[in-house]
């Protein structure tokens, strides 16, 4: 297998893997959807609320929160030494104390654990008219989105690395101008490749021209991975904590094969 870095931008990373199939594109996917692991606001008691929405609203508002923390200094639930009735190995306590008028952002929650802190910190709670009230508690525990979509760390995607094959360059100029990722450059009254690895295999092309003047394909064994943190973890972290997690499933599973023999 052979991985190229095409771009880091951010919380955003781009990688071309080469010698792999489609499965285990798949799973590495899965696995960083599901399993890696992050916090997030779990329950929510709710002291004050004279807001304009009710405590369910704003419940689920604060449980969508992007929080940053040291996945380390916490454990899921279930393999705690608390069994899941809950302490500060497995669950960040979090305040909010705010009074009217102003508009509560997610930088207005007081974790415990300094450690902890909303990742996007201008993330709108409520809007607190004059002498309205909102003074919570909210418990933030360890979780994957195999259990709630929270849990979730990011978004991550594949396809095959694009083929295009331009079989009459002087009656495809009309490609160029539909492709909306501007894959073709025009030169004179023809039109060549410029940027292939923009092409996301949208047909567009295709459509217009005909197959006949214009091949649009992907590579089986040849791939563009694209990973999006939503900030919990840094794209990189979440390629190698699922490959971590992956390995061990494995591992595991190879185990349960030997018994058999």
């Amino acid at each position: 297998m052979e991985l190229m870095l095409k771009e880091r931008v951010k919380d955003k990373l781009i990688l071309r893997m080469e010698g792999v199939d489609p499965t285990y594109m798949n799973a590495l996917r899965r696995t960083v959807m599901n399993d890696v692991p992050t916090l997030a606001i779990h329950k929510v008691t709710f002291y004050k609320n004279s807001s304009g929405l009710y405590d369910e609203m704003i419940a689920h508002r604060l449980g969508l929160v992007v929080l940053k923390a040291d996945a380390k200094n916490y454990k899921l639930r279930k393999s705690c030494k608390c069994e899941g009735k809950g302490c500060v190995n497995c669950e960040s306590i979090i305040t909010l104390d705010a009074k009217g008028p102003t508009i509560v952002y997610a930088e207005h929650l007081k974790p415990k654990d300094p450690k902890v802190k909303p990742a996007h910190e201008k993330t709108v709670i409520v809007k607190l008219l004059k002498d309205q009230e909102l003074k919570i508690e909210a418990k933030a525990i360890l979780g994957t989105g195999k259990r709630h979509t929270k849990f979730i760390p990011g978004h991550v995607f594949y396809y095959g690395y694009p083929e295009i094959k331009i079989n009459k360059p002087s009656a495809a100029q009309e490609a160029a101008s539909v492709c909306p990722k501007n894959v073709f450059k025009k030169e004179q009254n023809k039109i060549s490749v410029q940027n292939l690895e923009a092409c996301n295999l949208c047909m567009a092309c295709v459509e217009t021209c005909g197959k006949d003047i214009v091949e649009v394909s992907s590579k089986k064994d040849d791939f563009l991975l694209f990973i999006e943190s939503w900030g919990q973890l840094k794209p990189e972290e979440l390629m190698l904590k699922a490959i971590t997690i992956l390995d061990k499933k494995l591992a595991t599973f190879q185990k349960q094969v030997d018994k058999i023999k």
